[in-house]
């Protein structure tokens, strides 16, 4: 079995995160995507989980056919607001027969429809670490904010519940970001508070810039105005063919700066996170 904190100390890693399909055409196109995938033996992959654990047992089903029936190297999302601690123990339980080993442990966001899930016995991400620290059967992943999570009151209190979490987990993964001194900052930052737990970073090729805008709005990313301009300037056919430049050349600052990986928000689709790795693999791996 491969945990992550130690597969990311002996090379650095190329991951992909997917989401579970809804229905069978997601499925398909699921199924696609992670054969494509495949053909650049990723280090493991990753798989959502939905707000207030819309999609947790979508989820399961997918970690658990990809771990133990594709083989591949996979990490779960799991969310805990709305969830009681017995709901976690079990999925762990699942987890842990299976053999997933890896779990990137999250607060969870609040459902699209604005209503608000039952109360759990789980306030903070924090909280979950905890849990699945006391478990011991899992390595522990956290979200990491570069700039910093958008409902924190400061940058320093975010980077120093980050710390916190990382006493007891193991590894945390960044949202995306644009320009590679936003990554180093938050690492320099973390080392300053006595963390030096490695930290993957998280980069999304722009395929659909209006979609990114909304996702950098929810996770607290700025879209630096070169890369605005750029876009806006170019004609819509290049649009794509732009965002896999950015993305493949700040992954590979990133390596060059020492960063333990990389980890490629495909959206479910394959072709623009392929010509990122497939670059990175020929230069660095």
């Amino acid at each position: 079995m491969v945990r992550i904190h130690e597969l990311i100390a002996e090379r650095p890693s190329v991951s992909f995160e997917v989401f579970p399909p809804k229905s069978i055409e997601g499925a398909i196109n699921l199924t696609q995507t992670l054969n494509d995938l495949r053909a650049v033996h990723p280090s493991f992959i990753s798989v959502t989980y939905g707000a207030a654990g819309s999609d947790r047992q979508r989820t399961a089903d997918a970690v658990i056919a990809l771990q133990s029936e594709r083989g591949i190297p996979t990490m779960a999302h799991l969310t805990c607001v709305g969830h009681r601690r017995q709901e976690i123990a079990e999925l762990c339980d699942r987890y842990a027969a299976a053999g997933v080993e890896n779990i990137l442990a999250l607060g969870g966001d609040l459902p699209a429809d604005g209503t608000r899930p039952p109360d759990g016995d789980f306030r903070y991400a924090s909280d979950l670490v905890e849990f699945l620290g006391e478990d011991g059967r899992f390595s522990i992943g956290v979200a990491a904010h570069p700039e910093g999570h958008p409902r924190s009151e400061s940058l320093l209190a975010d980077r120093r519940r980050l710390a916190g979490k990382l006493e007891i987990a193991d590894f945390a993964i960044t949202q995306f970001f644009f320009e590679t001194e936003v990554y180093l900052r938050m690492v320099d930052d973390l080392r300053a508070l006595g963390c030096d737990k490695p930290v993957i970073p998280g980069v999304m090729p722009i395929t659909n810039p209006r979609q990114v805008e909304r996702f950098a709005a929810m996770a607290g990313a700025s879209l630096p105005t070169w890369l605005v301009d750029r876009i806006e300037q170019a004609h819509p056919s290049d649009v794509a063919k732009i965002g896999i430049d950015v993305a493949r050349h700040l992954s590979q600052e990133l390596i060059d700066a020492g960063a333990p990986g990389v980890h490629l928000y495909t959206l479910n689709k394959s072709g623009p996170a392929l010509a990122v790795a497939g670059q990175l693999f020929a230069a660095s791996f």
